[in-house]
């Protein structure tokens, strides 16, 4: 698995599914691009016995649409893992 870089951290003013587990004042989801695709992401997790906790659904990313699925990391923090839609949609790294 390969994840090229975090896309977007979401900071919300009201609560959206899914939620945090114990959520504090500025807790969030992390947001993660995938350099494949996004069923390859979720076979390996399922190899590795990691659950999937909601996803795949169609969501808004930093530049457009994206596909997303949620899991959670060993701290029980939110982690999104995403794709964006199309060849054509996902950002580009800049220095």
């Amino acid at each position: 698995m390969h994840i090229d870089r975090i896309d977007h951290l979401v900071l919300t003013v009201a609560d959206l599914e899914p939620k945090a587990a114990r959520p504090t004042p500025g807790s969030a989801d992390l947001c993660l691009i995938s350099g494949v695709p996004l069923d390859e992401v979720r076979a390996r997790l399922a190899e590795l016995g990691v659950p999937i906790e909601q996803g795949p659904v169609g969501r808004t990313g930093a530049t457009g649409p994206i596909t997303s699925c949620y899991l959670r990391d060993p701290d029980d923090n939110l982690i999104e893992i995403s794709t964006y839609d199309g060849d054509t949609a996902s950002p580009t790294a800049t220095g």
